[in-house]
């Protein structure tokens, strides 16, 4: 939030989280390739456009950029793309109040975070503190990993329980909460 230097009032023009419109979260939740993020797009395509699409992926090898290109080439021209590979929290502040927002995906983004030895507590708290106030029908696509073998390495259990624990507090902040399952959408809350 913008400060007046000696106030630390809002700046003229600007608008508290108290002050700002409140709109719903959902958060969809899914393995990999499990239709999580088609479910989050059809989510924000019922709403009027133009949708803010929230990219997280970087394109470091050409499987990862294969698989984002796919993810472009099912948006027209009604989908606004903004690229937060970390700042995700900055992103969704800079989204005018109302617009239909869609991040895809947390997972990536937690793990951009682990790469750039970012503080996650840091970062997972500012990104909830954002989405507490979500601003418009907003949906958030994560990873559900633990659902499988505890990892044999440091790094991917360190990454495992971020992530959990990551979707655990988004959850109890959303408003819904969908896991798909197999192309299928069940709805948890």
């Amino acid at each position: 939030m913008t400060g007046s230097p000696t106030t630390g009032s809002p700046a003229p023009g600007s608008r508290t989280p108290e002050s700002r419109p409140r709109g719903s979260l959902t958060l969809v939740l899914g393995g990999a390739r499990s239709g999580k993020s088609r479910h989050a797009e059809a989510l924000i395509a019922a709403h009027p456009a133009p949708w803010h699409y929230i990219a997280t992926a970087e394109a470091l090898d050409a499987e990862m950029a294969a698989r984002i290109a796919e993810h472009r080439d099912r948006r027209d021209a009604r989908w606004i793309t903004h690229e937060a590979p970390r700042d995700l929290a900055g992103a969704l502040i800079a989204i005018p109040d109302g617009a239909p927002v869609l991040i895809d995906c947390l997972t990536l983004w937690l793990s951009n975070l682990i790469l750039a030895d970012a503080s996650l507590e840091v970062e997972t708290a500012r990104l909830a503190e954002i989405l507490a106030m979500s601003r418009g029908p907003w949906v958030a696509v994560a990873n559900e990993v633990g659902l499988g073998i505890v990892p044999d390495n440091a790094l991917a259990r360190r990454f495992r329980d971020a992530a959990g624990v990551l979707n655990q507090r988004l959850a109890a902040g959303a408003e819904r909460v969908v896991l798909c399952v197999a192309g299928i959408p069940m709805t948890v809350r």
